[in-house]
């Protein structure tokens, strides 16, 4: 398991935005991934059997590399594993991968949740990549640490990236002028989101105005919403009166909800 001096989180990484989302070949792998082994171990399998189908060398050499540093399987990221090893749909399944991977992918995070749900919620239309180039810019006056000097050829790929995966998870539409998709975030997910965050964070309200949902272009009210049609449904209880709140999940834990879920 990662320590936290090991983590990525808040590093800028050119490399792995412009590989892109790689969702199908983390599906392949992680559904032959062996739980009881580590992580490296694994990663070596991948690479020595080349069990992604890997067109080359190099893009194999790429995408493990990528899935080493994106992925943490001996901790945060074994629910999602274990999903993949069920069998689950890689279509429901691929909304989770977005979560996990922006546990350690920075820039994905904070692009889609304080640049890409502001153009949303300002009803924006087409996006391009020259339309990135200003927040890209201003990452080192955050003092975002920034794994390497970028021209401006590096920009460029990375705020084509950044819109490709945005696209890969269903939020735009198009290739050289991107739209806003119509996106609804599904049950399975959304209830495994639930089960994430509250192991993050013990208050409803906390949870309901969690920054994260801004990923699927969701702001706390619509979150609510959700919740309320879950209670309604009787798949969680959700009560909310003013600032307070209480929220009571199925599972005690998402490892548990991730073994339990219909697939």
């Amino acid at each position: 398991m990662r320590t936290i001096e090991s983590s990525r989180s808040d590093v800028v990484s050119s490399f792995t935005i412009i590989k892109g989302s790689l969702i199908e070949e983390t599906y392949t792998a992680f559904a032959a991934w062996d739980l009881d082994a580590s992580q490296k171990e694994n990663i070596n399998h991948v690479r020595n059997t080349n069990l992604i189908g890997a067109s080359s060398e190099n893009w194999l050499r790429d995408v493990t590399k990528v899935m080493n540093r994106r992925f943490d399987t001996e901790g945060r990221d074994r629910s999602l594993v274990r999903l993949a090893q069920r069998g689950c749909p890689v279509q429901r399944w691929k909304p989770l991968v977005l979560w996990h991977m922006t546990r350690d992918e920075f820039l994905v995070r904070d692009f889609l949740v304080n640049w890409l749900f502001e153009q949303y919620d300002e009803g924006a239309f087409r996006i391009r990549s020259d339309d990135l180039m200003p927040y890209l810019k201003r990452l080192p006056e955050r003092e975002v640490e920034v794994d390497n000097s970028w021209s401006e050829s590096t920009l460029n790929r990375v705020a084509s990236g950044l819109l490709g995966i945005a696209a890969d998870f269903g939020l735009l539409k198009g290739k050289q002028v991107r739209e806003f998709a119509s996106y609804h975030l599904p049950d399975m997910a959304l209830m495994y989101l639930l089960h994430a965050m509250d192991e993050e964070r013990s208050n409803p309200r906390q949870i309901v105005n969690a920054p994260d949902w801004k990923m699927y272009m969701m702001d706390a009210e619509e979150v609510e919403q959700e919740l309320f049609r879950l209670h309604q449904y009787r798949e969680i209880r959700y009560e909310a009166a003013g600032s307070l709140a209480q929220l009571s999940l199925p599972h005690d834990s998402l490892m548990e909800y991730a073994e339990s879920v219909s697939l």
